[in-house]
């Protein structure tokens, strides 16, 4: 169990993963679309989503010639369970968790 806290802790450590996993909270994304609003090559992204998919966050399946992200929602569970632990904390839902990242990243230049 240590190990998947680490990897879920170090993979929601970088912004760009934060904002992937914001975007993914919408619906499941195309690794192009994914890719769409960062100023970074594919195989940058590739990377962070390799990061992702490994701390068990998302999950990638190949739909045609396509690649799809998928967010895997209960993968925080066990973050959330360990930080409960602490007596300081809320359950981590879904929906708190997607205001509390979008209060953390930097508003989309237009």
């Amino acid at each position: 169990m240590t190990r998947d806290l680490d990897q879920a802790f170090a993979a929601l450590a970088d912004p760009t993963r934060r904002a992937i996993l914001t975007m993914l909270l919408e619906d499941d994304m195309a690794v192009t679309d994914v890719a769409e609003p960062f100023e970074m090559s594919l195989a940058a992204i590739s990377k962070h989503l390799g990061v992702l998919t490994a701390a068990g966050l998302i999950s990638q399946e190949k739909r045609g010639r396509v690649k799809w992200c998928k967010l895997e929602p209960d993968a925080l569970r066990a973050a959330s369970v360990w930080m409960q632990g602490f007596g300081q904390f809320e359950p981590v839902h879904l929906e708190a968790f997607e205001r509390f990242l979008a209060s953390e990243l930097p508003e989309e230049s237009a």
